[in-house]
C-alpha cells in the first residue's frame, strides 16, 4: 500500500456518498472500533481504518446486483450460496479501482469481515470484531463481547462467531462454512495457547 496515494478523508467521503445515513453511522462506528482494536493489539491502524471505511461500500446494493457483480468479477462461487456474505468479497475486488487501495491485507480483511476464515490475520480479526462491537450495536451479548475485546481478541471473536452461528441455527438459516471453520480454528488456537 502506498500511503501517499490513499487519502483517508477521500475514502470516507466516497463511502458517505453511497450509503444511507444509518449505514454510514455504522461504518463510522466500525472505523472507531477498528482503530482502537488495532492500537490495542498491534495491527496497522491506517489499514484497519481503510478496511473499516470500505467494508460495507456495497452493503446496500440490491441483491441481484450483488450476484451480477460477483459473477462478473470472479468472486469465489462459495460466497454465492449466502447473499449476505457477498458484499465483502465484491468490495475487496473494487478496492484498487474505486479507492486506489491495492493492498492484499486490506482486501482480505474486507473480503472476510462477515464470514471470517481459517487462519485469520490480525487485521482480519480486528475488522471483523469491530463490525460486531461498534458503539451502535445493541444485540443482547454485545456488552460481553466489548469486554472480551479488551482482554483477548481471539476469545472475543470466537465468542462472536458462536453467537452468530447459534442465531442462524435458531432461525433455521444456513451457516456459511467459512464461519464455522473460522470459529473452530480460533477455539483450537485458544485451546493450544492455554496449554502453554
Amino acid at each position: 500500500m502506498n500511503d501517499a496515494m490513499i487519502n483517508e478523508t477521500t475514502v470516507k467521503e466516497m463511502v458517505r456518498s453511497v450509503l444511507s445515513k444509518p449505514r454510514f453511522r455504522h461504518v463510522s462506528g466500525v472505523v472507531e472500533a477498528a482503530d482502537q482494536l488495532a492500537k490495542r493489539y498491534g495491527a496497522d491502524p491506517l489499514k484497519a481504518r481503510l478496511a473499516a471505511w470500505t467494508h460495507d461500500y456495497a452493503r446496500e446494493w440490491p441483491v441481484d446486483k450483488w450476484y451480477e457483480v460477483a459473477r462478473a468479477r470472479g468472486v469465489d462461487p462459495s460466497f454465492l450460496e449466502v447473499a449476505e456474505a457477498l458484499h465483502g468479497p465484491i468490495v475487496a475486488t473494487l478496492l484498487p479501482e474505486e479507492f486506489g487501495i491495492d493492498d492484499a491485507e486490506i482486501a482480505d480483511a474486507v473480503r472476510y469481515h462477515t464470514t471470517g476464515r481459517v487462519g485469520m490475520t490480525l487485521l482480519d480479526k480486528v475488522v471483523c470484531l469491530a463490525d460486531y462491537i461498534e458503539a451502535g450495536r445493541t444485540f443482547p451479548t454485545v456488552d460481553e463481547l466489548r469486554k472480551l475485546a479488551e482482554e483477548d481478541l481471539d476469545v472475543a471473536l470466537a465468542t462472536a462467531f458462536d453467537g452468530t452461528i447459534r442465531l442462524l441455527l435458531d432461525k433455521h438459516k444456513p451457516v456459511f462454512p467459512l464461519t464455522l471453520m473460522a470459529r473452530n480454528d480460533l477455539w483450537q488456537k485458544i485451546k493450544d495457547k492455554r496449554k502453554l
